[in-house]
């Protein structure tokens, strides 16, 4: 099965161990053992002295779980929803009524609900002013920085992309908002514990030759309140380079992420034959679905909230050194 795609449905009777129920869904064994402890979607078959096996109703309750999470649900109402019995293709609509990311283990807790002090509008009259200090104030994030992206920055951006000004030398609206963000970003980190029990490394880098999205940033920052280590890859980072770091890395997973619509993911192939065992995570616009190669170890994610689960569930596996 690519992703996206619906897998076969089994013969009746038949049973699948957990790989080949990872295989079928293109997602890692240790995103399986987290739906298991954490949300009860695990094997219901077992047999003394065995391993417990996934049956046809396991697999379709995981299938719609997998279509909710990279459609953008929360992972604990796309749970809810996959536990009620409807299947994924009924489910890849339904409208996300709770915050996008759910708590973790990391030594920043999310809570569940955290209203958005600033309004992307006062964001918009900032970066327009060229009001540095301004920006700074509004764009200080709260706990959750999956609503601080979606529900202020994003829409910001937007704003101001919107707006034709005559600009003074040396003012660009739009940096003035990035500039603020990375700066916030940046100030959080410093803040965050960090200490021995420190899990693997997780990459973050953009398609050699691109800038580095600011989500890239944001998306590494929200890692880090999880307890990952999550590092961007900045400066020159080719094939070669690349396929260096991760050897002298060993990460966890990576995080490949373009806001073109033609972008050159030929890395992602180098780096698959260089490191078969790399679990890469794309994130492309919709135009550029048709590039990601995907397979069992490349997995194309479609929203924040779908990565940042994916990536926390890949490193809390290998954490706990779990088969």
């Amino acid at each position: 099965m690519q992703n996206g795609d619906e897998p076969d449905a089994l013969p009746e009777g038949a049973t699948l161990t957990p790989a080949a129920v990872a295989r079928r869904l293109g997602v890692a064994a240790a995103t399986l053992r987290t739906w298991d402890r954490r949300y009860g979607l695990g094997p219901s078959e077992h047999t003394a002295g065995a391993h417990r096996r996934y049956t046809a109703a396991d697999l379709e309750r995981l299938t719609a779980m997998r279509s909710l999470t990279l459609g953008g649900v929360a992972p604990a109402e796309a749970a809810r929803l996959a536990r009620s019995g409807a299947t994924g293709r009924h489910l890849a609509v339904v409208p996300d009524p709770s915050p996008a990311v759910e708590p973790g283990d990391g030594p920043v807790p999310l809570p569940e609900q955290e209203p958005v002090a600033a309004t992307p509008t006062e964001v918009v009259d900032a970066a327009l002013r060229g009001d540095s200090a301004a920006m700074r104030a509004l764009l200080t994030p709260g706990e959750d920085l999956a609503r601080w992206w979606s529900d202020l920055i994003v829409p910001a951006r937007a704003g101001v992309a919107a707006r034709t000004v005559l600009a003074r030398p040396g003012d660009e609206p739009d940096e003035v908002i990035v500039a603020a963000a990375l700066a916030a970003l940046r100030d959080r980190f410093s803040r965050v514990p960090r200490h021995p029990s420190r899990r693997r490394v997780v990459l973050l880098f953009a398609p050699p030759g691109e800038s580095r999205p600011l989500e890239l940033h944001v998306l590494a920052a929200a890692l880090a309140d999880h307890g990952l280590d999550a590092r961007v890859v900045a400066g020159p980072a080719g094939r070669t380079r690349l396929g260096e770091i991760v050897t002298m890395t060993s990460p966890s997973a990576a995080v490949v992420m373009s806001e073109r619509e033609d972008p050159d993911l030929s890395v992602i192939e180098a780096l698959s034959a260089q490191h078969p065992e790399l679990l890469q995570f794309v994130m492309v616009p919709d135009a550029a679905a048709g590039l990601v190669p995907l397979s069992h170890r490349v997995q194309r994610v479609r929203s924040f909230a779908g990565v940042l689960h994916e990536v926390v569930a890949v490193a809390e596996g290998a954490a706990g050194g779990v088969r």
